[in-house]
């Protein structure tokens, strides 16, 4: 039994049965894919890939807000950039790469991926 108070989307119903996704899984997909972007340092938030793996993929939720109607989904991203990388190019990356991970991974229609930077991180990359 899924808990009452989470939003689950119908994404199929036929004779074998249903498929819901929680609204959550769909921002963890946003999240992952946005960080597979080069340039993208973290989630807003400071939540990194090597966090993910000691706190759990929740929290790779933290940042992005995901908004389902009628089984069109809007996404809502906010990262922290490396330093000396192109914002445009890095935020047309990450709406690409969050559009296709959605839409290839739960069959929902990805409407909009509006990405908000929220900061520069200024830290030299290790080599």
């Amino acid at each position: 039994m899924m808990a009452e108070d989470r939003k689950a989307y119908m994404i199929k119903d036929d004779n074998l049965g249903e498929v819901r996704i929680a609204d959550e899984v769909v921002a963890i997909i946003a999240g992952l894919a946005a960080t597979e972007v080069e340039g993208v340092s973290s989630m807003a938030g400071n939540i990194t890939n090597e966090l993910v793996s000691k706190l759990g993929m929740k929290n790779l939720s933290r940042g992005i807000k995901v908004e389902v109607k009628e089984n069109v989904v809007k996404v809502d991203v906010a990262l922290n950039i490396r330093f000396g990388y192109a914002i445009p190019e890095v935020s047309t990356k990450v709406q690409e790469r969050v559009k296709s991970a959605v839409e290839n991974m739960t069959g929902l229609e990805v409407s909009h991926v509006n990405v908000r930077i929220a900061s520069v991180n200024m830290e030299k990359q290790k080599q």
